[in-house]
């Protein structure tokens, strides 16, 4: 399934600085960046499940915002892309 992950980290303290880095890792980790704070994730329930784990274990729901958009394959899913980006296809064959 395709995961969307967006957050908003609260920068304004050097912890927040720190939290946003340790946000980003995380889902570097797992997916893309499509733009600085939203992901593309190609994952399994069970991967979701640790990603959201891991999310929720480094930000501060008293100031900071994280939203996961869960977009299942059998409904089918489209995006359109504008602009220079251009997101990896996970479907398509690797070529090396």
């Amino acid at each position: 399934m395709l995961v969307i992950v967006c957050y908003d980290v609260s920068t304004e303290t050097r912890e927040g600085r720190r939290r946003l880095r340790r946000v980003a890792k995380v889902c570097e980790s797992t997916g893309q960046r499509v733009q600085k704070s939203v992901f593309e994730c190609q994952v399994n329930l069970m991967q979701l499940e640790a990603l959201e784990r891991r999310l929720l274990a480094e930000i501060k729901v008293e100031v900071d915002c994280l939203r996961l958009y869960r977009l299942a394959e059998t409904r089918g899913c489209e995006v359109r892309e504008y602009g220079h980006f251009r997101a990896l296809d996970y479907d398509a064959p690797l070529v090396v």
